[in-house]
């Protein structure tokens, strides 16, 4: 398993983030690593509200979340959040914090065998619902723990505590996204399940089982996660040249695709992200 990433895909306006939160990623306890693939920890401490943005991943999180908006009791708490199939918005206001775990696309199955992950996609839940075992004193094991190395600590107590069956139709759907992201070939979900010797349909129930998202949606997802990348740290980018090299049919389809996700066409996302305002100024339902 590769460490956890240092690139900012997925986050709208990263600047405008990381100027205002803590943000870290640290990796799991080893036996986890197959289906968690890291752990991000953030914290802020905001004079003014902000609104953050995220092209999701076709990942399930569990957080566990602590914040402050006036009301200094406020429990911690815990969530289940599947796959969001839009652009996920979180309202970050005074003093708060998450500790949340990231499962690799394929990696939240083996927890909820009886499930299919499509259950929990474009839903947050609580996550006692997912998990009974959690409680309220679960999630403030994990968010008041003193540092990072104690909250990381916390977490792998906690996962390394749920029962979990081996999977090996969870552990193709893990090899099959990775192959997704890392290979700009993949363009068409025919021409992949053929190549992986299954058939459309049985490649589309696996996603389904054991992803929570269709392979052609996941196909689509990294492509904008790199024409995301691509705007917000380029200057010189031919869109048509990018167009082609995702795979779209031409560069309006890029343009369409991009403007439905993030809110703003490319071109203009490229100019507020040189200004340091990249993100959609009107923000869309957090959900």
């Amino acid at each position: 398993m590769e460490a956890p990433r240092h690139d900012t895909r997925g986050i709208v306006d990263p600047s405008g983030l990381l100027d205002r939160v803590r943000f870290r990623r640290h990796e799991p306890a080893e036996p986890l690593r197959r289906y968690v693939e890291w752990y991000w920890l953030i914290d802020w401490d905001l004079p003014a509200p902000y609104a953050s943005h995220i092209v999701p991943h076709p990942s399930v999180n569990l957080t566990f979340q602590w914040d402050e908006p006036g009301e200094p009791e406020a429990p911690p708490y815990a969530e289940v959040t599947g796959v969001a199939l839009g652009l996920y918005t979180r309202k970050l206001t005074g003093r708060g914090r998450v500790c949340g775990a990231k499962f690799r696309p394929g990696g939240f199955r083996p927890y909820t065998p009886e499930v299919p992950v499509s259950r929990w996609t474009g839903r947050a839940l609580p996550a006692r619902e997912v998990f009974p075992q959690i409680t309220g004193d679960t999630a403030r094991s994990v968010v008041t723990a003193a540092d990072d190395r104690a909250r990381v600590a916390a977490l792998d107590a906690f996962l390394l505590s749920l029962p979990h069956a081996p999977d090996p139709q969870a552990d193709l759907a893990i090899d099959l996204v990775r192959h997704i992201r890392a290979d700009r070939t993949v363009r068409r979900v025919g021409d992949f399940a053929r190549a992986e010797g299954l058939s459309v349909r049985a490649l589309q129930r696996l996603f389904a089982t054991c992803v929570g998202v269709s392979p052609k949606w996941v196909i689509l997802r990294y492509r904008i996660h790199e024409a995301l990348e691509q705007a917000g740290t380029r200057d010189d980018i031919d869109w048509a040249a990018l167009a082609a090299d995702l795979g779209y049919a031409d560069q309006a389809h890029l343009v369409r695709d991009f403007t439905a996700t993030v809110g703003v066409p490319p071109a203009a996302y490229a100019t507020a992200a040189r200004a340091g305002r990249a993100g959609p100024q009107e923000g869309p339902p957090s959900r």
